[in-house]
């Protein structure tokens, strides 16, 4: 088993929408944060990169089909070389849109996941993730330098992957751009919608209030 799809789109785009889809189209499994935070194999992965060291892309995502969500869409050029013949799938929503949620979701979560009631092993796996994403990818948890690196990353991706190996993509547009890009019949049920901001933080305890982000 080998990528087959490549989801080159920050969280907070529609990327378990997308997730869920691909796994009823036959794409699955499908990784996604989710599943570091289930997989009790693929922490490794992420704490090894997250210290420097380089890794095998087909053992990181051996046993998926396809890929959406971080962490695996901080490296979609590095998976782009690693799995040739995959297709991209870019999910994307209007900036403002997309900071609104983000600002209330991962972003929060970041700024607050220490003091949350999950297990040691999932505080230092954020802590990896923090490594990874608050640093390498937007540097900072303010809104100019978030909506600056998601800016960058959608020109990126465009500028990049050749148009008929890619689909700009989101939840809403439904079924048919999805199922005609993979090549594959479209279902008679209605497109899966999930994640939504309470979703997110029940997998957490709770979301937390607002306060000042301390430093450890």
């Amino acid at each position: 088993m080998t990528l087959q799809i490549i989801g080159s789109g920050f969280g907070r785009t529609g990327t378990m929408s997308t997730k869920m889809a691909l796994e009823q189209l036959g794409f699955g499994p499908c990784h996604h944060m989710v599943e570091v935070m289930g997989n009790p194999d693929q922490p490794a992965h992420w704490h090894a990169l997250a210290a420097g060291h380089d890794v095998e892309w087909a053992q990181v995502f051996a046993g998926y089909t396809s890929q959406v969500d971080f962490p695996g869409a901080a490296y979609w050029q590095d998976m782009r070389v690693a799995f040739p013949d995959a297709k991209v799938i870019h999910t994307e929503r209007p900036e403002d849109d997309w900071w609104a949620s983000y600002s209330k979701t991962i972003g929060k979560f970041f700024a607050h996941y220490k003091s949350l009631p999950v297990p040691p092993t999932m505080i230092e796996l954020f802590g990896t993730m923090e490594i990874l994403l608050v640093d390498g990818v937007f540097g900072g948890l303010d809104r100019e330098s978030s909506i600056a690196a998601y800016r960058r990353n959608n020109k990126k991706v465009r500028a990049t992957v050749p148009a008929d190996r890619l689909l700009v993509f989101t939840p809403s547009d439904g079924w048919e751009p999805l199922c005609r890009f993979l090549d594959v019949p479209t279902p008679g049920t209605a497109f899966p919608r999930s994640n939504a901001r309470d979703e997110f933080w029940a997998m957490f305890g709770g979301e937390p209030a607002d306060a000042e982000r301390k430093e450890a």
